[in-house]
């Protein structure tokens, strides 16, 4: 790992996810990481975005935990399984970064209608296609058309999901869902133990779905361990 920048702490600014609140992050931005070294990252609290390697440290506030599903012991609950069996015709492929003016067009369309927000295609193909760790691209098919698009970092133990993005024309496939259950079995047919979900917080609603693939464990920053926090749902919901 060359570190470019040693870790230092942000500036307090409001809360995406939670109203009335601060928060703040440890961060530094490094670049050649091996799949050992991320992986010791992810099991200690750290996520990254291109360059930047980042974790909360809030004043008084702990509700960003992150959390990893066992891959190795995931089974869909019902409703997981009838979505794949909606979707039974949408195809994955999965493999090395590579850019397209499809890709970039999805990314656009999804920030704009998602978050009524255009993006620039410079900072796009820096942040995506300038990997500072392994990294694969999964992309999902309806016949001929690309609707979906995932970025996944490689680590020696798992995947872990950076970011993914859908033409939201495909919103009733679900695809955010089917592809986080794609992924997950993917990592289990590589022989990973973990697929990393990025952070979860309880109270809220745009986080709700990640505690819904299972088994998943939870990371106490208190005593700096992982803890079991969901049964296999082989049994349905």
């Amino acid at each position: 790992m060359y570190m470019i920048q040693p870790p230092a702490l942000t500036e307090e600014q409001e809360c995406d996810y939670l109203p009335g609140r601060n928060w703040r992050f440890r961060y530094f931005f490094a670049m050649d990481l091996d799949g050992t070294e991320l992986a010791g990252l992810l099991s200690t609290g750290w996520r990254k975005f291109g360059y930047y390697y980042f974790k909360p440290d809030c004043r008084g506030c702990s509700a960003c935990v992150p959390i990893r599903v066992d891959a190795a012991d995931f089974a869909p609950s019902r409703n997981q399984r009838d979505l794949m069996k909606r979707n039974r015709d949408v195809r994955m492929e999965i493999g090395h970064l590579k850019y397209s003016d499809r890709i970039y067009e999805i990314y656009d369309i999804h920030s704009r209608e998602r978050f009524g927000s255009p993006r620039n295609k410079e900072d796009f193909t820096f942040n995506f296609y300038n990997p500072s760790c392994p990294a694969l691209q999964s992309e999902y098919w309806v016949g001929d058309e690309l609707a979906g698009v995932g970025f996944l970092d490689a680590a020696a133990d798992g995947l872990s999901s950076v970011y993914f993005m859908f033409d939201t024309r495909f919103s009733k496939l679900s695809l955010g869902t089917y592809s986080a259950i794609r992924e997950i079995e993917y990592a289990a047919s590589l022989g990973l133990r973990y697929y990393y979900l990025g952070y979860y917080i309880r109270e809220c609603p745009r986080m709700v779905y990640k505690a819904r693939f299972r088994p998943h464990d939870f990371y106490d920053w208190k005593k700096g361990q992982w803890a079991r926090q969901g049964e296999s749902s082989r049994r349905g919901e």
